[in-house]
């Protein structure tokens, strides 16, 4: 539920209440899609999937403060406030951060703190803005903010949203039972318009596909269930889901792609490489969170140039991937030169 829209440009702050009965925010949305407007986020992803479900638009252009930050080497995913902080000097006051948005009226402390928000994020977007120019840089930060505003990020087909939950089922009949309830729970949470979590948790679709109740009465000894759920109209369609799994033909139920396995040999590659990581993270000064991912690392050690992993893409294979494939064909080495860590081509 969208409680409270703080905003921020330079010489005004403004704070809106979507939950009041008379508010009308398409001119929200109007500025939201203003390709004349920079938008400025920190940690972007779940703010713009609230817009993309309420207003059916994915906001543009795009600048996310963390991301920012990560490539020019402020650490991993580093907090708001530890930015404010270090670029602007200011302690943000963070007694109000366990504040229920949802509640009316909000005091004047709590307003103030919804302000500070984005207060200093004008001052963080230029300073930031300005080292990504300073640094050439500012073209990395585009590679990030387009995957960041593709509208395939944010529109996931239900039929896929079980790939997104982590549970340790491997039996297809409870992948079947997770892929269809998951996929149900994407559904209803769209028509109504709420998390999915309040149509039903995580946990309770796990223990759904152990138990495989086909009926209300199976239903009710679940323990993740509310006690009478199990006669609502949620439990009935909750319930068509279920059995629809279970109709399956086993040999059209889902299985589990086959992890990644390194193969022999590969693992003391993938410890150089970290090694190499750590010394480009250091000297480019960027987050090496940014640069590749463990999996990268396991992969390009494994498949080389066949790696299909963002490590090898755009920017970061410029910063880092090339390096680390002449690692893995032996064209580059690593060695201590007078107690520091260097790079040699061989």
């Amino acid at each position: 539920i969208l409680c409270l829209i703080q905003m921020a440009a330079p010489g005004v702050t403004a704070l809106i209440d979507p939950l009041s009965p008379d508010i009308d925010l398409k001119p929200f949305f109007r500025l939201m899609a203003n390709e004349a407007v920079v938008k400025v986020f920190h940690a972007a992803r779940q703010d713009i999937e609230i817009i993309v479900h309420l207003g059916d638009l994915v906001p543009h252009p795009v600048f996310d403060t963390q991301v920012a930050a990560m490539v020019c080497g402020f650490g991993d995913s580093v907090s708001y406030d530890q930015l404010v902080q270090k670029i602007t000097g200011a302690r943000l006051d963070k007694s109000s951060r366990f504040t229920d948005w949802r509640h009316r009226p909000l005091s004047e402390k709590q307003l103030d703190y919804a302000l500070a928000d984005v207060t200093h994020l004008i001052e963080v977007y230029q300073h930031l803005s300005a080292e990504l120019v300073r640094e050439n840089r500012a073209h990395w930060l585009n590679e990030e903010m387009d995957v960041l505003t593709a509208r395939e990020t944010y529109d996931p087909h239900p039929e896929d949203a079980w790939k997104r939950l982590k549970m340790r089922l491997r039996k297809p009949q409870e992948l079947a039972i997770v892929q269809a309830v998951a996929a149900w729970r994407e559904r209803e949470a769209r028509e109504r318009d709420v998390p999915r979590g309040r149509v039903l948790k995580d946990d309770a679709i796990y223990e759904v596909a152990q138990q495989a109740p086909r009926d209300a009465a199976a239903l009710a000894k679940l323990r993740t269930t509310p006690k009478g759920w199990e006669r609502s109209a949620t439990a009935t369609a909750l319930l068509g889901a279920v059995n629809s799994a279970l109709a399956l033909p086993r040999e059209e139920m889902p299985k589990l792609p086959k992890s990644f396995q390194p193969p022999e040999g590969s693992n003391a590659a993938a410890e150089l490489l970290k090694v190499l990581l750590r010394i480009v993270a250091e000297k480019e000064g960027v987050a090496s969170k940014v640069l590749a991912s463990s999996d990268d690392i396991d992969r390009i050690a494994a498949e080389g140039e066949d790696a299909d992993v963002p490590a090898l893409q755009g920017w970061r294979r410029a910063v880092f991937g090339e390096a680390a494939l002449k690692l893995v064909r032996g064209e580059l080495a690593i060695k201590f030169d007078k107690r520091k860590i260097a790079l040699f081509d061989l």
